[in-house]
């Protein structure tokens, strides 16, 4: 049901747009003919995806801090968005544990001042703040949560969306009952080129090849939905586009793969391995007294797809593949933003 000509001439602000995620939400809006103005942090690494999609040039890419509700605020009123999509976080469970303070500052407080200026606007029509597949109390259960299980997350990041999740559901029912429509989007692990992150598998299998060393892998039991990244990017578009048109569909959705791709992180870096080719290979580096991480985690989208229709069309397999053949391209370096084009246009082609 996505239908990308909703956002032509359509103003949308888009919080994290220089992170992975929003690299690529900046690209396919862009695409679009959105009227564009991104705020968040100046790229997070060196390389950085935003700097290689060539997108800078064709929005109003704005730095700043999403705590920082004065700044946000004039971006905001300048923007006068219709569309506002959240996808500013600190979204790493690891650093979250060295920075819990400054974790839930970005993942709460920040989630607030993006809802206040939407609240002091009045003019927002569709809101979708992004979360994450962990907000879940997680039981270790060996079936897919659903929407309407707890919200409990263990670590400090998992926790802090999950409270992010809370405040979006307070701000919706006491402020926007008559005004914008609201959802949240609950996605499972992403993959894709240009996550240049730390401590995060794929990017870590890339690094492990550049440097001619065996990929280390520190948890290679742990289940996790893993999917491409134009995955979710384009089930956010669609709630969005959605939502606008038809408020009684605004909710909260789980954004995540079939149970066939739900795979472990060995699984995962085997399908790498085989795919890089070149004899790339993985060994287990269990780490004692690591920080606690989920070792199965899996959705339920039947809510999502029974509301618009949606499934997921791209595979595990082909999700490594095309990690594998973007990175390869930019080693090379080639033509980054014809790839991205090129890999948006098989996606949407792919029924």
């Amino acid at each position: 049901m996505l239908d990308l000509s909703f956002y032509q001439g359509r103003r949308v602000l888009l919080t994290g747009h220089t992170g992975f995620k929003g690299s690529w939400m900046s690209r396919v809006l862009v695409n679009a003919g959105a009227v564009v103005t991104g705020y968040g942090l100046a790229p997070p690494a060196d390389p950085n995806l935003f700097s290689l999609a060539g997108v800078c040039s064709e929005m109003q890419s704005v730095i700043g801090d999403i705590r920082d509700f004065e700044r946000l605020r004039q971006v905001f009123l300048a923007a006068d968005p219709e569309v506002v999509i959240h996808m500013a976080a600190q979204p790493i469970v690891r650093e979250s544990y060295r920075t819990p303070r400054e974790t839930y500052e970005i993942n709460v407080m920040g989630t607030v001042n993006l809802l206040e200026c939407a609240r002091l606007s009045g003019r927002v029509k569709s809101l979708l703040n992004v979360t994450t597949d962990k907000v879940y109390q997680n039981n270790e259960w060996c079936w897919g949560y659903r929407e309407n299980e707890p919200l409990d997350g263990f670590d400090p990041y998992s926790n802090s969306k999950s409270c992010s999740e809370l405040a979006t559901h307070c701000y919706r029912g006491s402020f926007f009952s008559d005004g914008a429509a609201i959802s949240t989007a609950r996605a499972g692990n992403v993959i894709g080129g240009g996550d240049f992150a730390a401590d995060r598998i794929i990017p870590d299998c890339i690094r492990a090849q550049q440097a001619g060393k065996r990929i280390g892998v520190r948890n290679p039991y742990s289940t996790r939905p893993y999917q491409h990244v134009l995955e979710p990017v384009m089930a956010y578009l669609m709630i969005a586009q959605m939502q606008y048109r038809n408020k009684d569909l605004a909710g909260w959705y789980n954004v995540g793969p079939d149970d066939c791709d739900c795979v472990t992180t060995g699984q995962l870096v085997d399908l790498f391995c085989q795919s890089w080719g070149n004899g790339a290979e993985w060994e287990s580096q269990a780490e004692r007294n690591a920080p606690h991480e989920a070792n199965f985690l899996k959705l339920d989208c039947t809510k999502l797809k029974t509301a618009f229709g949606w499934s997921p069309r791209w595979h595990i397999r082909r999700a490594v593949e095309l990690t594998c053949q973007w990175s390869k391209i930019w080693l090379e370096k080639g033509d980054i933003p014809a790839e991205m084009d090129r890999e948006i246009k098989e996606y949407l082609s792919c029924r």
